[in-house]
């Protein structure tokens, strides 16, 4: 592997859910999978994150009287979207995409499972005090850089590497292997945010080996620059 020990991939909800046919379908989203299956060859430490709720969970719009998709309501942590119902546990519509082939990967974290609390950080839920045990782990490691890809850019990916900053981590967006749902201007509001938070929005380029002058550690060339 040519990346730095003390980095890891975090793959965020690669899910049939989030791909076209799904539940909570994000467009093209599919075809953002083959590069992540190709970053993910050049990495040693990888987390996958799956979405995974209970059928009564507090985000689905039909578990909410009036409700449609899309709306927002006031929950104790905050504003809360209301969802098609997706990605609930152990259907089709939850598990991981097909084309996704990272067998490599050493753990998944699966988020959302709390009925009265919506997650989409992998490291910390909705209400910003319930963790998922991703710092814990990945401290444990000796890793202190993370690098992010997946699905939906602007909720997911964005808490995940936000969290990630938070926490002290160093924190990469692979833009380019990443999917947004962009809903009412979220997708731009998420890389504002990513970025105040000194979040790093990089490419695949960045990180594959066809740089001469990075040599054979593309990830450890972007840790030291």
């Amino acid at each position: 592997m040519f990346q730095s020990e003390r980095s890891a991939l975090i793959v965020v909800d690669v899910q049939n859910g989030f791909t076209p046919g799904g539940n909570l379908a994000v467009a093209d989203a599919d075809q953002i999978i083959p590069r992540i299956n190709e970053i993910a060859q050049f990495f040693d430490n990888i987390v996958l994150t799956q979405d995974w709720h209970p059928e009564n969970h507090v985000s689905f719009a039909c578990n909410h009287a009036n409700a449609k998709p899309f709306d927002t309501i006031q929950l104790s942590y905050g504003k809360q979207v209301l969802w098609p119902a997706h990605c609930v546990q152990g259907t089709p519509d939850a598990a991981l995409h097909p084309d996704l082939n990272i067998p490599q990967a050493q753990l998944v974290i699966r988020k959302g499972f709390h009925q009265q609390i919506d997650s989409y950080s992998a490291f910390m839920e909705a209400d910003h005090k319930t963790t998922t045990g991703l710092a814990g782990y990945l401290k444990e490691r000796g890793i202190d850089s993370v690098f992010v890809v997946g699905i939906a850019t602007d909720f997911c990916v964005a808490w995940t590497a936000i969290d990630a900053a938070k926490l002290g981590f160093k924190s990469f967006v692979i833009s380019d292997a990443t999917k947004g749902i962009d809903l009412d201007g979220s997708l731009q509001n998420a890389w504002q945010d990513m970025i105040a938070h000194g979040v790093q929005r990089i490419y695949a380029k960045d990180v594959l080996p066809i740089e001469q002058d990075i040599g054979s550690n593309p990830v450890g060339y972007l840790l030291n620059r």
